[in-house]
């Protein structure tokens, strides 16, 4: 006997909710119109100072979390960026980081030569100081030059600042960058004009900063965002804490390893007591390298505008490299145009290629499974 349509009917059948959730999923996200922006001024374990309402009566402080969608995006001293949730500040309170604006500039890095993986270190800066110690520990070209491509990398202004010059003239030094358009701070000890601000590490061997020097560098920094970089030890931090008011940890340098210790753990931005509005100062953990792996030849080249015309007499495809024949370099630098210290500004300069062919030789290999 034929059964009954009516036996069919399934109206009632319990449907299994979906494991991903009842509501299908969309690509569309929130414009978050609501945001309020935000100055990243520290980053500390997945969790991010921001000022926001800068300069305003309502300035406020606040501590966020970044939004998922934002888990691959670097978030940096100095970026700005749109805050929603409770952005009241209040203690105990969360707000979460929705989106990164766009960086005006971007300081980079990587580990080193050999490492393909860049690191931002601090966005949005105007200026780059680089910090070295006339003596305690001994100034190294090769870092002021690493930095000086990296500043010029990213379009950011550098200033040269060097310390502890009581100890040591550092005249040799600043020959090699006689040529360059770049500002240069240099701060002695004067007992009558000293800052008050110990910058005396357990050696010994440093002293009081010179007031003339926080001076002269207060007024490069004016209206700024400036980042310091610099090897432990330098005084760096000393030196924050004399434009800022800022208490920052402050260490010496090993006796034995005529290395510093590193006092300074994260990226912070501090604003200089007493300048405009806009005037920041963003002291970096001690760097003991400064990686170019990112950055293209031809972009480390024009680090070193002293020696860049020499390369008007180079055959085409001049690597400019120590193996490089007839290289137009040679000549320029021998004719005297990059002044005494040219030789060894073209060294520094070929080290920094002949490393990045190095790196870009090692990654090939490894690509194609050749490597050692």
């Amino acid at each position: 006997m034929a059964r009954s349509t009516s036996s069919f009917d399934e109206s009632d059948a319990r449907i299994r909710p979906n494991k991903k959730g009842s509501r299908p999923r969309t690509k569309d996200r929130p414009s978050h119109d609501d945001a309020v922006l935000g100055r990243i001024i520290t980053v500390d374990r997945g969790r991010y100072t921001a000022i926001v309402a800068e300069d305003t009566p309502q300035e406020r402080v606040l501590i966020a979390a970044r939004a998922r969608e934002l888990r691959r995006t670097p978030v940096v001293a100095g970026d700005f960026v749109s805050l929603v949730g409770n952005v009241s500040g209040d203690a105990d309170t969360l707000a979460r980081l929705v989106r990164v604006e766009e960086r005006r500039t971007l300081l980079r890095r990587s580990a080193d030569d050999t490492d393909p993986v860049e690191r931002a270190v601090v966005a949005n800066a105007d200026q780059l100081v680089i910090v070295v110690a006339a003596a305690n520990p001994e100034p190294r070209t090769g870092f002021i030059d690493r930095a000086l491509v990296a500043a010029y990398d990213a379009g950011i202004a550098p200033l040269l600042l060097v310390t502890k010059a009581d100890i040591k003239d550092p005249a040799e030094l600043l020959a090699n960058y006689e040529h360059l358009d770049m500002t240069v701070v240099v701060s002695r000890t004067a007992a009558d004009t000293a800052s008050g601000v110990d910058a005396r590490s357990d050696d010994g061997l440093s002293a009081l900063l010179a007031g003339s020097a926080v001076e002269q560098l207060r007024e490069h920094l004016e209206g700024r965002v400036s980042v310091l970089v610099g090897h432990s030890g330098v005084g760096k931090s000393t030196m924050v804490n004399a434009l800022t008011g800022s208490q920052r940890a402050t260490g010496g340098v090993n006796a034995v390893t005529g290395r510093g210790r590193h006092t300074s753990s994260s990226a912070l931005a501090l604003r200089l007591t007493g300048g405009a509005p806009g005037s920041w100062i963003i002291d970096t953990p001690g760097i003991r390298s400064f990686g170019l792996a990112h950055v293209d030849p031809d972009r480390i080249l024009q680090a070193f505008p002293d020696l860049e015309p020499g390369t008007d007499d180079c055959e085409r495809g001049c690597l400019h490299d120590s193996y490089a024949v007839r290289c137009g370099l040679d000549g320029w630098v021998t004719e005297g145009h990059a002044g005494e210290a040219g030789p060894a500004r073209l060294a520094s300069l070929r080290r920094l290629l002949e490393a990045g062919i190095r790196a870009e030789g090692r990654a090939e290999a490894k690509e194609l499974g050749t490597s050692q």
